[in-house]
């Protein structure tokens, strides 16, 4: 019992330094609901189960608000200067280095793959 209770613990210390390793910014494109592209970049901050940073796209940058980790998922949302909320659900892949995000913007999915951006 004790055992498995420290593999448990270790397991779960394991994954959560995996997913710090999304500490950074992070860029990407969606495909708005006009079809158009929009260039989003993500700044994220792990802090334990806890997500924070901030997202910007077409010169506007705003928090991330309600972030929540588990595992390799997470979620968090932002509201735009009209009011509206987008939520944002997500997965961190260590090994090649991407974030999987699907947005919602008032009914309209969005998908796009995010890559770990190179600081200049």
């Amino acid at each position: 019992m004790l055992f498995a209770l420290a593999l448990m613990c270790s397991a779960m210390i394991g994954l959560a330094a995996v997913f710090a390793d999304a500490n950074g910014k992070w860029t990407g494109t969606f495909s708005g609901p006009d079809g158009n592209p929009i260039d989003v970049n993500y700044t994220l901050k792990v802090d334990g189960d806890k997500l924070t940073g901030e997202a910007a796209a077409q010169g506007i940058t705003l928090k991330l608000d309600s972030g929540k980790i588990s595992g390799n998922d997470f979620k968090f949302s932002i509201t735009n200067p009209e009011g509206v909320t987008i939520p944002h659900i997500g997965k961190y892949f260590a090994q090649g280095d991407s974030i999987s995000m699907n947005v919602d913007y008032q009914g309209f999915k969005m998908h796009s793959t995010l890559k770990r951006a190179v600081d200049k």
